[in-house]
């Protein structure tokens, strides 16, 4: 037993208390903050309760394309190729629930498909964002193109037709030889499963087509427009520059060379056949402006006045736009391409 320790002095008596171990009261606060935790954890647990559980378990989000498809009436044969894009780079902000429609014009070089380009992009609510597969690096395996179509039909595609937040139709031109053929399995999916529809664009004389493709050949270098070269131009005087090239034909390769046009283009309907699609002919377009009402019907645009700056560049007869006629009309006479020779379009 701890004794009582007294002593003395003069004017006082002073008696110290004996000293209390510290681990008995750190025991004490210990006990007492373990049996707080075992309450405060007891009270919470009786709270969450599997009423509560289920609250948090049916929890839905709802999808942006659901949520706007419930607010736009769209026939049922329709739904596969109304889509509503939420881009990566801006916000379509009061459009987010306008419908657009996916596209894409696939044609050849030197028919048209420039100028009807043009045509399309005068829409409001058109954006069509031209040769894109002309650059090589977007087209060398299958992968590179999916990665490039969808930045375009996600709208996060940007160049000087870009209509972003109001588009209701989005799309580009392919020319054929450009991957498309090569890879054209894995593109025709691609277009089935997002709903792509085709435009094809070519032209009836292939011998029109030959000359300008020629030309346009020369042209890019000798740059006969003040060293400058150019596809298509703006005016009148720039045309009359360009179109005074006359190119010799090589008769030899003529007929082979119209042959694999003829077959390329045959090839690609066939490869994308069962997308939704509309064939057009350049000459129709040109002779027939009703023909860009049901492209803009195909499109399920609001009807429009197209029109397009680009001033044509061969206008004369076919037999004063090239050097070596006769040779030429010797050639494909008797042939299946002789009607060729008599159609100045």
């Amino acid at each position: 037993m701890t004794e009582e320790i007294c002593f003395f002095t003069e004017d006082t008596l002073v008696i110290k208390a004996p000293k209390k171990s510290p681990l008995i009261l750190r025991m004490v606060v210990l006990l007492f903050s373990m049996v707080c935790g075992v309450y405060i954890c007891t009270i919470c647990l009786k709270q969450i309760n599997p009423q509560t559980k289920s609250k948090f378990i049916n929890i839905k989000v709802v999808d942006h394309d659901q949520s706007c498809r419930a607010s736009v009436d769209v026939e049922p044969s329709e739904l596969p190729y109304v889509h509503y894009p939420t881009p990566q780079t801006f916000c379509r902000e009061e459009c987010s629930c306008n419908p657009v429609r996916y596209f894409v014009i696939l044609s050849m070089q030197r028919s048209g498909s420039g100028w009807f380009e043009t045509l399309l992009n005068s829409h409001m609510n058109v954006s069509s964002n031209g040769e894109i597969f002309s650059v090589k690096e977007r087209r060398i395996n299958v992968s590179s193109i999916v990665k490039t179509m969808d930045e375009v039909y996600n709208l996060d595609w940007f160049t000087s037709a870009s209509k972003n937040e109001c588009s209701a139709a989005v799309g580009f031109k392919w020319m054929l030889n450009q991957g498309l053929m090569e890879h054209h399995k894995e593109i025709s999916e691609y277009f089935k499963e997002k709903g792509v529809s085709a435009i094809y664009l070519f032209r009836r004389n292939l011998l029109r087509r030959m000359v300008s493709v020629l030309a346009n050949s020369y042209d890019k270098d000798a740059k006969l427009l003040n060293g400058t070269h150019k596809s298509h131009v703006h005016s009148p005087l720039e045309a009359q520059i360009l179109a005074k090239y006359k190119p010799k034909m090589n008769t030899s390769l003529l007929i082979p060379e119209l042959k694999k046009t003829v077959e390329t283009t045959t090839k690609a309907i066939e490869y994308f056949k069962t997308i939704r699609h509309i064939v057009l002919y350049y000459e129709d377009v040109v002779h027939n402006r009703t023909k860009l009402k049901d492209v803009q019907e195909f499109l399920r645009l609001p009807y429009r006045e197209l029109n397009s700056r680009q001033v044509k560049i061969h206008t004369a007869p076919l037999w004063k736009q090239m050097e070596n006629w006769d040779d030429v009309r010797k050639a494909l006479n008797g042939t299946a391409y002789q009607s060729f020779l008599h159609a100045d379009v």
